[in-house]
């Protein structure tokens, strides 16, 4: 699994990578070179805050803020879907 992120990381999709709605399969994707991936709508609103230039911590304060939920509960979500993409390639901490 991927290491070192933390509230100050800051993530973006890396060359190559981008994010788009698929009419076809009905929602949103990451597509990769040569591979796909669904995002269900969870994933989509977090990825939708992914600019190469929010940190965690703000990605995470939006998020608490537009569904009035527990804090702690969407940092756990967003790091690990951030750890899961990272360790796809389809996700890199920015330098």
């Amino acid at each position: 699994m991927s290491a070192g992120l933390n509230d100050n990381t800051v993530v973006r999709l890396p060359r190559g990578v981008r994010m788009r709605h698929d009419a076809a399969r009905g929602g949103w994707v990451l597509l990769a070179p040569e591979r796909i991936f669904q995002l269900d709508a969870i994933a989509h609103a977090v990825m939708s805050h992914v600019d190469g230039r929010q940190s965690v911590s703000q990605i995470v304060d939006t998020l608490t803020a537009d569904y009035n939920a527990e804090r702690r509960r969407i940092r756990h979500d967003v790091l690990a879907l951030f750890h899961a993409l990272i360790d796809r390639r389809v996700l890199e901490v920015v330098a």
